[in-house]
């Protein structure tokens, strides 16, 4: 890997095989010849493309030869770097964002400092666990080079932390997700991921005793409050794994501090903003059950008028549609994710955390 910005790295292959080369060529971008022949490091963007064409590909020759049972691809489309597939199951609709990432076991030595430090996860998972493996996804830094520069994710390691974060610190993260998700969405400046990494930070600072009491759910939201607008006045929001990497470092004044006095409204009056978040909840409930019933009228309207579904493939509809309804309910907070095999279209497969059904 070769140094780029906190957080960011370009990924060479200079350690592999020339057959790897060869084959990953067309995805790389190659620098000034040294020593003899040029540097190929791999292209975040150039991967992308060659990912996104792949789907499609795969996605062809699903609508071409459609299989009962499967689910019917709705929407298909690129943005940036992350292809978004929308999905019909039954009466349910699924939205995917599918991004190609480079999966690396083991811990980066940029973030060796972390595992020296006490964290509140300590004794309650191995550090085998917490640093199983981390990835690099094609997201560039805001002065990087977006040809050639990676961004590097936990995503592995926050999936097993979540297992030791208290039920009263998740419900105030959610019920704060709700409250500024609407209010914070233009300028687009604050993601979900800055603030579970001021969750994470929380979990560190504060007493274990003190995080599982019931009862102080509600100090929680108002302190994750307080800390988002501490990280916005001052900008700066350190990632939790590399301490060195501001996230906010390239926020200009201006948005910050409009993001700020919003974030005050909120702080003003977070119960009529929780209540207000509830309404907007139950009002996309009602239309989304709405539409769920329009959907499954038309397929009775269809099937009453012979189009020549049996009755084992609509069961094989409805079946999977339920099975995803109850993974997802049972699974509420876990990571879930679909894996699909091109080879075999006929099975889905589900991995919630680190087990695959």
């Amino acid at each position: 890997m070769r140094h780029s910005a906190p957080c960011h790295s370009w990924f060479s292959l200079r350690l592999f095989s020339q057959e790897v080369i060869d084959k990953w060529k067309d995805c790389c971008s190659a620098t000034e010849p040294s020593n003899g022949g040029p540097s190929y490091y791999f292209s975040p963007t150039k991967v992308a493309d060659w990912f996104a064409q792949s789907i499609m590909v795969v996605i062809t020759e699903i609508r071409k030869n459609p299989q009962r049972g499967m689910p019917r691809i709705e929407k298909v489309e690129r943005n940036g770097t992350v292809t978004t597939v929308l999905l019909t199951v039954g009466s349910s609709r699924l939205l995917y964002d599918i991004i190609p990432v480079v999966s690396f076991k083991g811990w980066p030595a940029v973030a060796q400092n972390w595992l020296t430090e006490n964290h509140f996860w300590d004794g309650k998972i191995t550090e085998e666990e917490a640093i199983s493996g981390f990835y690099l996804v094609p997201s560039c830094s805001p002065v990087g080079v977006p040809e050639n520069e990676w961004r590097l994710a936990f995503s592995r390691s926050e999936v097993q932390l979540k297992k030791c974060i208290s039920v009263p610190l998740i419900q105030a993260f959610q019920a704060c997700k709700a409250v500024i998700s609407r209010l914070l969405s233009r300028p687009k400046a604050i993601s979900l991921y800055h603030l579970r990494t001021l969750m994470l930070w929380a979990c560190d600072r504060l007493p274990s005793s003190y995080l599982f009491q019931e009862e102080n759910a509600a100090h929680f939201l108002l302190g994750l409050i307080d800390d988002l607008s501490h990280c916005l006045v001052n900008k700066s929001c350190p990632n939790y794994f590399l301490p060195q990497c501001n996230m906010f470092e390239h926020l200009s004044d201006e948005t910050a501090m409009l993001l700020a006095r919003k974030l005050s409204s909120v702080r003003a009056d977070p119960s009529g903003h929780l209540e207000t978040a509830i309404e907007h909840a139950k009002a996309a409930n009602k239309l989304a059950q709405e539409l769920r019933t329009r959907a499954a009228a038309a397929v009775a309207l269809q099937s009453s008028q012979g189009d020549g579904m049996s009755m084992e493939s609509k069961y094989k509809d409805n079946h999977l549609a339920k099975k995803i309804q109850q993974l997802v309910t049972e699974n509420q907070g876990k990571s879930i994710s679909v894996f699909l095999n091109p080879d075999d279209v006929t099975r889905p497969h589900f991995r919630i955390d680190d087990k695959f059904f």
